[in-house]
């Protein structure tokens, strides 16, 4: 099911993304210059009075991300920004785009930090994430849902997923190739709290994705529990089929979900939450998930699966599925903005 998300008009929202963003992260000439950590930074301009203890990550070393657009509606005209990133972990030089809600910015919430949602695209996810695209409205409907009491307030940040539009990755550490497991689950992860006001603690991490980056959102929750809580795997593969693990079937077996599952169960956790998301009409991913959901939700694996009425496997069916009840069930097992 891997190419079934990149259809013409996510092909059409990626070019027309790329006119807008190419280059971006090299020229402030090209693009407004956005910074989300603002003028004070570090823990000693942040001091915590005696006897309380913060769960705030101040930001560590902000930059300057360069804004391709703005996010209407509910989202208050808030900026998505982009940067090219170099992954000091993974060696991977890719491109993220990063969006931060309403009540980040207000002033009653300056001394707090945010939880944060990785988001991840179908398909080869690369040169460009279609969530940024306002025609799927991520942003705008999450901050919608916040609004109305449905959802956290999330840091959304959306990395690209594959090195190239050639082969997939599984959001893995294959050998021999770029390192994107690491890229995704350590470097990404990295930049955002460099940037951001986020909180420390792995109650405040979520990671979605859909298709191949579903099964990149499943993999990673699975096998880095310290950092997500939460996954969403929207229409997910369950094991990892890129053809570049040939001859490295060890390597495949330490990243197999089924394979992951079993062990967190075994240890007896930390718990996870996975909150699937499939359309009624996704006839060959939905028996694989409701069959994985039976086999490995049990003890610390907890899981969820939202079907969409009518949905097919298309990022707009997942969209739909997060405001039917996901968010709600996902923020609930989550920790909110605190100082």
């Amino acid at each position: 099911m891997r190419k079934a998300l990149f259809h013409p008009v996510i092909a059409l929202i990626a070019l027309t993304v790329l006119v807008g963003t190419a280059g971006c992260g090299t020229s402030a000439s090209q693009a407004s210059p956005v910074r989300f950590g603002g003028p004070k930074t570090g823990a000693a301009l942040h001091a915590t009075p005696p006897g309380k203890r913060s769960l705030v990550q101040w930001p560590t070393h902000p930059i300057s991300f360069e804004e391709v657009s703005r996010v209407g509606g509910a989202g208050e005209n808030t900026p998505i920004a982009v940067t090219t990133f170099h992954g000091p972990k993974s060696g991977f030089t890719g491109k993220v785009w990063v969006w931060a809600p309403p009540e980040y910015y207000e002033k009653r919430n300056a001394n707090k930090g945010f939880p944060v949602m990785e988001a991840l695209p179908g398909a080869y996810g690369y040169p460009v994430n279609y969530w940024i695209g306002s025609d799927l409205k991520l942003e705008e409907n999450l901050a919608q849902w916040s609004k109305n009491g449905t959802s956290l307030p999330f840091i959304v940040v959306m990395p690209v997923l594959n090195p190239n539009d050639k082969q997939y990755y599984d959001g893995s550490d294959i050998p021999g190739q770029p390192k994107i497991g690491t890229w995704l689950s350590q470097d990404v992860p990295d930049l955002v709290r460099q940037n951001f006001r986020t909180l420390k603690t792995r109650d405040a991490w979520a990671i979605m994705g859909s298709s191949s980056g579903g099964f990149a959102a499943l993999k990673n929750v699975l096998q880095h529990p310290d950092t997500f809580k939460v996954a969403i795997p929207n229409g997910p593969d369950i094991v990892p089929d890129s053809p570049l693990w040939n001859g490295h079937a060890k390597e495949e077996r330490e990243n197999n979900p089924e394979v992951l599952a079993r062990r967190l169960m075994a240890r007896g956790g930390p718990e996870v939450y996975l909150a699937f998301q499939d359309g009624s009409r996704e006839y060959t991913v939905l028996p694989k998930v409701r069959k994985f959901i039976a086999q490995y939700g049990h003890g610390p694996v907890r899981t969820r699966l939202q079907i969409v009425p009518g949905g097919t496997h298309s990022a707009a069916t997942y969209v739909q599925g997060l405001g039917e009840g996901t968010m709600r069930w996902v923020s609930a097992h989550m920790q909110g903005p605190t100082a």
